[in-house]
Parts: C-alpha cells; structure tokens; sequence
C-alpha cells in the first residue's frame, strides 16, 4: 500500500479505515473489531480513523479492547482522532446543548480520554473535529503546540475547515497542520471547484476524504452515473466502490480515502481500487456523470 508523509516523520497508508460507525454494527465483540483490523493490516492499511464522539463517546474504547488485548498492534498501525465536540451524553451529563468546544482545557482533556480509551500513550494524529465558529485561535493554536509538545500527539491537523478558519488557526500555530478531512466523493464533488481542493494542493496538504461513497448512495446510484460506474467495474473485473474510490485516488492531490465500512468482505476488498485504472477521460466521464438528472449526459461548457 502506497504511504503518505504528513511530515519528515511521520506517514500514514493512502487508503485509512474509518471507525465511525464502528459502534453500530451488530457485532461490537473485541474479536469480530480484531477481524476487522487483521484484514486492513493484510491490505496494507495502517491507519485508523476514529473521533472521541463517535458512537455516542463509545467507539474509541471498543478499538481500545483491540488494543489491550494485543499491545504489540499499536506500533504497526497509526491512530488517527477528534476532539472538539460536545453532544449530552453519559461523558457529558451537566450539558444541555450541543456545542463545539475547542478550548485548551477541552482539547487535553478530550486527548487524555481518548489516550486511556484506546490503551495507548500518544495518538498520530489529532484533528479538530469541526470549525468552531466560537473559536479562539490563540488559544487553540497554542494548545495544539503544547500537546504536540507534551508527546500526547505526534501531529495535527482539522477537519471539515473552509480555508480562511484553516489558514486563521495555522495562523496561531508554530506546528503545521498536516492535513484537514473534508467530504469528497462523486456525490459531494463541491470541493474539486470552490477552492477546498485547490486551496490545500497548492500547499501541499494531505487531504483526507470522509464518505467517499457518499454513504453508501453511489452504490444505489440508477442513474448515468451508476451505469457509469458499473461499465468501468465490469471491464476491470472490480466491484462499484473500488472504482468510485480510484476516482479520488487518481486525482493529483494524493487525495486519501477514508473507508468506513463494517462488512467483512468489503473490508477484504477495499484495496482493490488501488489497482483500478483511471486515465483522464474515464475520470471525466465520471465526474460529469454526477451532474446529470439520470437522464440525459452532461456536457463541460
């Protein structure tokens, strides 16, 4: 598996397995999350995306069983998380209100529960989770210096950031956020035209990409797209998701998949759209396939 460096020391896999709805799945036995893992790590895929809320506050610590159980594991994968939002829950019982919370004290506090969730003493990478619009950069920024400092976190970076809260937080920082994990896929192609892309290439960041499948919708999809997609899957002996995801991964900007799957034999094939061929006009007939209404095929101006 392709590897991508976030910095001079530090990299994670092309393709990441996203532990979002890890807690969702029927099967939340430390044994079948194992089987999950094993399968990603026989692929080549190294990194784990997971967030302090996901799963209500619960899917950190089902990982953490992993890991505790088999220690030697942490030091072959790289553990990716969140910080930052604050929903009422068991974890947060005297809160009222949803609210995004990117504090200092929030932001040790939040990595110290994920550190004693997961069995481990540093994440790879920590990410705020949303832009704050209540954010105080100052604070922010020196926060994420100093547990970078503290050896809690190796990096940091963002999430679902437009450029201008990117560029004001980096703008408060001596560290460099290494990547910011937006949405991209062909059912949410925003990014590739009003400058999320094109503002983190011209940097040089890594970008992640949540949802590459569009939540399962490409997978449905009827339309010119679907056919579209299923015409390039049959030629290259693939399923759907394989190609929909060589779309990403054939893009300049090194785009990284985050695949968040819980069924077994996909997991088994998500590399497989690293062997997808995709030159330029097969990427184009798929990018104006997403435009279309399913009826009629959509033409560049």
């Amino acid at each position: 598996m392709e590897r991508v460096n976030l910095s001079s020391s530090s990299s994670i896999s092309r393709i990441i397995y996203g532990m979002w709805r890890l807690a969702d799945d029927i099967n939340t036995s430390s044994k079948h999350i194992s089987d999950k893992v094993n399968l990603c790590l026989g692929q080549g895929i190294t990194s784990f995306d997971q967030a302090a809320v996901y799963g209500l506050y619960s899917a950190e610590a089902l990982f953490g069983e992993v890991l505790k159980a088999n220690p030697s594991l942490r030091h072959q994968i790289e553990i990716v998380s969140k910080c930052c939002i604050v929903n009422p829950s068991d974890r947060y019982a005297g809160v009222s209100v949803s609210h995004y919370d990117t504090s200092r004290e929030h932001i040790f506090n939040s990595v110290d529960a994920s550190l004693k969730n997961m069995a481990t003493d540093y994440l790879d990478l920590l990410l705020i989770h949303r832009q704050d619009p209540f954010l105080d950069h100052h604070e922010t920024g020196k926060a994420l210096d100093d547990i970078i400092k503290s050896g809690k976190v190796k990096e940091v970076g963002v999430s679902n950031f437009k450029s201008w809260d990117f560029t004001l937080l980096q703008s408060a920082m001596k560290s460099h956020l290494v990547t910011n994990q937006i949405e991209m896929s062909l059912a949410a192609t925003d990014s590739f035209t009003n400058g999320d892309l094109a503002f983190h290439q011209e940097r040089a960041t890594t970008i992640m990409a949540w949802s590459p499948l569009g939540g399962g919708k490409l997978m449905k999809d009827k339309g010119i797209l679907g056919k579209a997609l299923k015409k390039i899957a049959v030629n290259q002996n693939v399923d759907i998701a394989a190609v929909a995801v060589a779309w990403l991964l054939a893009h300049p900007a090194r785009i990284c998949p985050v695949m968040g799957t819980n069924n077994l034999n996909r997991i088994a094939k998500i590399s497989d759209a690293m062997n997808v061929k995709m030159d330029r006009e097969s990427w184009f007939e798929l990018y104006t396939a997403s435009f279309n209404d399913g009826k009629l095929q959509w033409r560049l101006p």
